[in-house]
C-alpha cells in the first residue's frame, strides 16, 4: 500500500509563500494521478490541484494564478508551490493518490492576515 508524507507547511503572513512536499513510498509512483487537497475547521476536505502522469494539471478555481502542482517521478515526490497566500488558504494539507484512501497526517498551512 503507497503512503505518504507531507511536509512544508508553516506559518505566514498574507501575500507570502510555502512550498508543500509529499514524499510517496512504493514503485508505482509514477503512474498515478496525484492529488492535494486541504482541510479547513469545520469544513470538508477539499481538491486543491492535481497532476497527471503525464503532467496535466487543473486546479480549484479559489487557488488558480497563484498555486502551481509539479512532480518529479524519480524522486516520488509531488510538490505545491503555493504564492500569494491568503487567509482562507489556511488548513490542514494532504496529498493522495486520484481515488486512494490511505491517509496521510497532513501539513499545516496558517495564513495570518
Amino acid at each position: 500500500q503507497v503512503q505518504f508524507v507531507e511536509s512544508g507547511g508553516g506559518l505566514v503572513h498574507a501575500g507570502g509563500s510555502l512550498r508543500l512536499s509529499c514524499a510517496a513510498s512504493g514503485s508505482t509512483f509514477s503512474i498515478y494521478t496525484m492529488v492535494w487537497y486541504r482541510q479547513a475547521p469545520g469544513k470538508q476536505r477539499e481538491l486543491v490541484a492535481r497532476i497527471s502522469s503525464g503532467g496535466t494539471t487543473n486546479y480549484a478555481d479559489s487557488v488558480k494564478g497563484r498555486f502551481t502542482i509539479s512532480r518529479d517521478n524519480a524522486k516520488n515526490t509531488v510538490y505545491l508551490q503555493m504564492n500569494s497566500l491568503k487567509p482562507e488558504d489556511t488548513a490542514v494539507y494532504y496529498c493522495n493518490k486520484l481515488f486512494g484512501d490511505s491517509w496521510g497526517q497532513g501539513t499545516q498551512v496558517t495564513v495570518s492576515s
